[in-house]
This record gives structure tokens, sequence and C-alpha cells, in this order.
């Protein structure tokens, strides 16, 4: 390999958010190493933020495809530090961390069924001016019988340091097996924070006077209006892989989190 390209066996796709600083950098990247279409690729750089990254996960869903993502947004929580020298050197040395999603199964009250995957949380959230009313169950059981609330997640460890930390919920180590249940803006009852629950768990999340007081479902970028209940299990028939740098993996970056910063 000479110095400067690319390894003629390892095929490198780049996306990137439409902001003129990811667009720039997809150029300049390409320029230098060269790119094939992304959906042949070996491996996809992200150029763009946590919200680019996330997309890019979820169009690659399902094929694990590698994502590398290297910030060119404002958070970047999910990416790595962008520098256009020694980018397949790299690549070559990047940890591995595999994370599966979240399957929501929403049921909307005029009976349809919607699927969506969530690699941060699924979330329940008020309509209207009205709180929510939604009965919590775990593995068929009913745990809470009435929340009264803005809303209720469920997180995964790697979406922990998202929504569900400014919610207040507990931020879990990558590979710890649990998943977050946090309530957002509960009134009802009054003390209760949440539930850390093992990853195997199934939940339903029924929502009470659904026409009254009418609840939305949020799997990452997918809403689902009005629903009336909501299934969620951890999918572990698929797998998706993220890229990071040595010394700043995302294990490593969610156990820094713990300790604010």
């Amino acid at each position: 390999m000479k110095a400067g390209k690319p390894d003629a066996a390892l095929r490198v796709g780049f996306v990137a958010s439409d902001t003129p600083e990811a667009q720039a950098a997809a150029a300049r990247l390409t320029e230098i190493y060269g790119a094939c279409d992304p959906d042949e690729a070996d491996i996809v750089v992200a150029l763009g933020g946590d919200g680019l990254m996330l997309q890019t996960l979820h169009r690659f869903m399902g094929r694990e495809t590698p994502i590398y993502g290297m910030n060119r947004g404002s958070i970047g929580f999910l990416m790595n530090e962008f520098s256009e020298v020694g980018l397949v050197e790299r690549l070559s040395a990047a940890q591995r961390s595999v994370v599966h999603p979240l399957l929501m199964i929403a049921h909307d009250i005029h009976g349809e069924e919607f699927r969506a995957w969530a690699i941060n949380e699924v979330f329940l959230s008020r309509q209207t001016y009205q709180a929510a009313k939604i009965r919590v169950y775990v593995d068929g059981e009913v745990r809470l019988k009435e929340l009264i609330a803005d809303g209720i997640m469920v997180a995964t460890p790697a979406g922990s340091t998202a929504y569900n930390l400014s919610a207040n919920g507990p931020i879990l180590p990558l590979n710890a097996p649990l998943l977050a249940l946090t309530p957002i803006s509960a009134f009802r009852p009054r003390h209760w924070r949440g539930a850390l629950l093992p990853d195997h768990a199934r939940l339903r999340f029924e929502v009470l006077e659904a026409a009254k007081r009418p609840v939305n479902a949020v799997a990452d970028h997918t809403e689902v209006l009005s629903v009336a209940f909501v299934d969620i299990a951890l999918d572990r028939s698929v797998g998706l892989v993220m890229l990071h740098d040595s010394g700043h993996s995302l294990d490593e970056r969610i156990l820094r989190a713990q300790f604010g910063y």
C-alpha cells in the first residue's frame, strides 16, 4: 500500500450530512482516498453528527457493514475525531462495537400495526396538554398499573447517554445486559424513577384512555401517532457494527460520561 493511498482490497464509501462542512469533508476525502458506492463498500465512513450516524446505521441495518463516523456535526458522541490524515490506517486499527436494536411493534387506536427499529430508544409521549396514562407490562406481567406522566422510554446501553440521560435515566455500560426503563416527567407514582431490566425482557406499554389522552410512540426517527399499545424487545437477529479509534471506543466514552466528561 502506498502512503496516502488506500489498500486496493478495502472498498470505502462515504456518506455525509447536507451541511457545507460535511460535504466539503466528503469531497476532500474522496479526492485523497477514492471512494466506491456506499452500498458496495466494505466500510462506510459517515461524516456529520450523531443524527447522521443513526441514519447510516438504520440505512445499513441487516447488512453488518461496519460504520466509522467522523465528527462534522455538533455533539458527535458516537463519532471519531475528524482528520484527513491516515484514514486507512485508522480504519484498519479501529475497535468494533456491536449493538442490537430494539424492535418496536406499535398498534394504533384504529387497529393498524407498525414496526420500527431503534438503536437508542423507544419512547411514548403525550400529544396534548393532558398527561398520558400508561400501564407497563414486563414479560406479560403488570409491573405498573398506571403511570401518569408526559411519557415513558426504554433505552439501550448505546442510547442511555442520549434522551434517557436527559430524562434522568441511568447510564449503562455498553456491554451491560440491561435496558433502562425511564419515565418522562412522572406525576404518579410520584417517587418512581424507573427500573433496570435484563435485556431479554419483553415490554408492553398500554395506553389508558387512548382516545381522550392520545399518545405517540417513537423508535429513533420513526413516529407512530395515537397508539393503543406498544410491544418492545431487543432484536438479537440484527447486529450493528460501529468502528472507533483505539482508546476512544464507545464503551470507553460511555464510561467517561458516568464521570461527567
